[in-house]
């Protein structure tokens, strides 16, 4: 893969430790970076980490999950099938902002003379803590703590604790907002073009997205009610107060369309803080009126301000608490690297904690990047981290797909196929992708969802899931692929013609290898799990039976489509190729581009790019770790060695997956090297994009880089193997797991594997090749000294 460079940021402004992120001076230089690595997000909501004064910002957004508007997919020539649809995530009136002005002159941190300056994440409270001393232009010293969250507990909330001293007496005014970014700009905001030529950032629109259609002001309490104006979605924005002081205060309030306002005018005594809490809610609906919405939001609010700011923080660090339980990996490494490892987990959890009805957008809720849209990056990412950690959330997800199942039918007809054919890229169920050959034509997403289903099954196995959503999407998926490839006349083989596979820089192939292989286990798995549902489920086969018309000799047809299933091989390299023909293209003149050319789809030609060999990310490579107990050592070694060098990793999600099977097949330099830029991707802005959102895919795969990678598990057909590689440099590497309706410990040292059951019944599992069984209180310890060497 080519070469990253990884530039930490410096020590004396962002230290390294364990369980926060922190920012000891504020500067305008990091000010985009620090918008995504402080974003707070549940699953539902999400704020970017601006400071409370609302600026100055480089890409203020607030997020509720899944609430978008839709734009009419212009195509300069328009052909039959294109995606009509497009879909893009609304930035939600901001409700962070808390303007403050001493002695009426503004707090704005660019010019601010600042004695004192700390921002602080603590992954284990979920609180963003700033605390700032400011020396006006007058010479008063003035204080300002402000802790801001979003709820993981309650999903609709979020909640801002701002406090201010003075040490002599001064007029205080706090401007407490409710800004509608995504139709209006603060007057003293600038505009900000960066990055318009970028295809993976957002639509702009030209037209008004939000609509008041009601709204309700009393006391400190300010609400509105929106509609979007071509998706029709609702949504309610609200915010109430409650401010705590001995000093004497007075507040007015006002309501626009754009903005809603509770300003607070304090005369504030030396030393007597003026303690103020902020409550602030969303609600957002496909088909429930504003006001109904408004209600809601009402009673949010009601909840809050009964319960007081302490509660919120309270149930924020026990969520916290036993989400680190389960989910907590520990690395006994450089102190950058274990305070990255958990920056990393803990966008995992604001990533999907509360996305419930909803998918995983490929930025989380941390920016606009790619539209808010849901990719395959959530089956394959961060499916596996959840299935092991939080499989609640992996449950909620797979019923989500499914509700997307008659619209994927409906896509599957038009393209002239059978069973369903999922969007590449989607928030409302269409295919929302403007680009076919790099888009709809990745078929692959079918499989992708298919081996999702397999991966929770596998570990939990929950087969009521399978008679609930899980049956029937395999179904209609199986379907797809026997409709969508043709068995040769003249060799029985059974071919897939006319796809994209995920390497983006070779579109429309014939016989894509990661394809082919995914259908293959698509339709083996789809039989098979049809057949025992039929056994041991009868009732739910019925109703599977009526609902999709399934039978026996659709099952048999499948089974000799994937038993017949073509996979291209080059005995003289003896490697799989990527597709039918890339080995024959011209191999991409990576000596002769310069780095200041990556990523190559910002830079060239589509056409420049598709006609070499060079690879965007992980392809063959990413089969070779998804299906790896159909390969050998050998072949991983074999075909890493060949596609690596041809692999730019203009995607994140490449790093990770390089790194995995580097690590498997004894490349412990590489596998660390890839680790690190995955470790990275948005800490160090590897990737050059950070503030357009956190990499969400990328840190699933640092997890699974950890997990499947340097602690060598594997999950096959429902077995827990590990085969460790823990690298030299590293004294010891720790994780727990979710296995059925156990937990699982494993600590690995250079000199011995420790694996421990911590809660549940008994569990077998394989370690270097030998089956031992975990008991309660009797963990295993083995000398790894004592191991043979693995094949490097």
């Amino acid at each position: 893969m080519i070469p990253r460079t990884i530039e930490l940021l410096p020590e004396h402004i962002f230290p390294s430790e364990e369980w926060a992120i922190v920012e000891n001076n504020f500067t305008e230089t990091w000010m985009g970076h620090g918008e995504t690595v402080f974003a707070l997000a549940n699953g539902f909501i999400g704020v970017r980490g601006i400071p409370s004064e609302g600026r100055p910002t480089i890409e203020a957004a607030s997020f509720c999950n899944g609430f978008h508007e839709t734009w009419p997919i212009r195509h300069a020539e328009e052909a039959y099938g294109f995606a009509r649809t497009g879909q893009t995530i609304v930035n939600v009136p901001d409700a962070t902002i808390l303007k403050l002005y001493v002695d009426d002159e503004p707090f704005f941190l660019p010019t601010a003379r600042l004695v004192n300056y700390r921002r602080e994440l603590d992954f284990r409270e979920g609180v963003l803590k700033r605390d700032v001393h400011w020396s006006t232009t007058a010479g008063k010293q003035v204080t300002i703590t402000t802790r801001r969250i979003v709820s993981f507990e309650h999903r609709h909330l979020g909640a801002i604790h701002y406090s201010v001293s003075v040490d002599r007496g001064a007029p205080v005014v706090i401007s407490s907002q409710l800004l509608n970014r995504q139709d209006s700009r603060a007057i003293d905001e600038p505009k900000n073009g960066n990055g318009e030529s970028d295809p993976r950032r957002a639509t702009r629109f030209s037209q008004r997205v939000l609509n008041a259609r009601f709204h309700m002001d009393r006391d400190l309490r300010v609400c509105t009610g929106y509609r979007t104006t071509n998706s029709g979605m609702t949504l309610a924005a609200g915010m109430d107060h409650v401010l705590d002081t001995e000093n004497h205060w007075e507040a007015k309030r006002s309501w626009s369309e754009d903005l809603g306002k509770v300003v607070f005018t304090i005369d504030a005594r030396p030393g007597e803080p003026v303690n103020l809490v902020k409550f602030f809610t969303y609600h957002t609906s496909r088909s429930v009126p504003a006001v109904e919405l408004v209600d809601r939001a009402q009673r949010t609010l009601d909840r809050a301000v009964r319960d007081g700011y302490q509660y919120v923080e309270e149930r924020q660090r026990a969520f916290l608490g036993e989400f680190w339980s389960h989910a907590d990996v520990e690395v006994d490494a450089e102190p950058e690297v274990q305070q990255a490892v958990r920056w990393n987990i803990y966008q995992l959890c604001q990533a999907s904690a509360r996305a419930e009805t909803t998918g995983i957008p490929a930025k989380g809720l941390t920016g606009q990047a790619y539209e808010g849209h849901y990719f395959w990056d959530t089956e394959v990412y961060v499916i596996p981290f959840l299935t092991h950690t939080e499989p609640r959330i992996t449950r909620n997800l797979l019923r989500f797909r499914h509700s997307m199942l008659d619209k994927a039918r409906e896509r599957a007809a038009e393209l002239s196929e059978k069973g369903a054919l999922f969007p590449w890229r989607t928030i409302n169920g269409e295919e929302a992708s403007s680009y076919y050959a790099a888009g709809t034509a990745q078929y692959h997403i079918n499989a992708d969802i298919a081996y999702a289903i397999k991966t929770y099954l596998d570990v939990r196995g929950d087969y009521d899931l399978l008679a609930e959503v899980g049956a029937e999407i395999l179904v209609e998926t199986a379907r797809m692929w026997s409709g969508l490839g043709f068995f040769s006349p003249d060799s029985e083989k059974f071919h897939i013609h006319g796809v994209t596979g995920p390497d983006e820089y070779t579109t429309v192939v014939n016989d894509n290898t990661f394809t082919n292989l995914m259908a293959q286990n698509n339709l083996r798995y789809a039989a098979r799990m049809i057949r025992r549902l039929r056994t041991e489920r009868p009732g739910a086969y019925r109703h599977l039976e009526h609902t999709t018309g399934i039978s026996e000799d659709e099952c048999v047809l499948w089974d000799r489509a994937a038993d017949a299933m073509y996979i291209p091989y080059d005995k003289e390299r003896g490697i799989l190729p990527q597709d039918d023909n890339f080995l024959e293209k011209e191999r991409w003149d990576f000596a002769g581009t310069p780095t200041d050319k990556y990523p190559l789809l910002l830079n060239y030609h589509p056409l420049v790019i598709y006609r070499h060999q060079v690879i965007k990310q992980a392809d063959v490579v990413l089969a070779l770790f998804l299906l790896g107990d159909n390969f050998s050592i050998e072949d991983k070694r074999k075909n890493f060695d060949y596609y690596d060098p041809l692999t730019t990793g203009d995607s994140s999600l490449s790093a990770c997956v390089q790194s995995i099977l580097a690590a498997e097949i004894g490349y412990e330099d590489k596998a660390l090297e890839y680790f690190r830029y995955a470790l990275f991707m948005d800490l160090a802005n590897v990737a050059g994009n950070v503030v357009d959102g956190a990499h969400v895919a990328s840190t699933g795969g640092v997890w699974m880089s950890l997990v499947y990678g340097f602690g060598g598990m594997r999950n096959y057909d429902g077995t827990l193997h590990f085969d460790p590689r823990l690298p030299r440099e590293w004294k010891r590497l720790s994780f727990r797991l979710r296995y059925r309706d156990s937990r699982i410990r494993v600590d690995l040292m250079p000199q011995s594997y420790r694996y421990e059951l911590i809660e549940g019944d008994p569990v077998t599992i394989t370690v270097c090749g030998a089956q031992v069984e975990l008991k309660s209180g009797q963990p295993i310890e083995i000398d790894a000294c004592d191991l043979l060497p693995k094949d490097s």
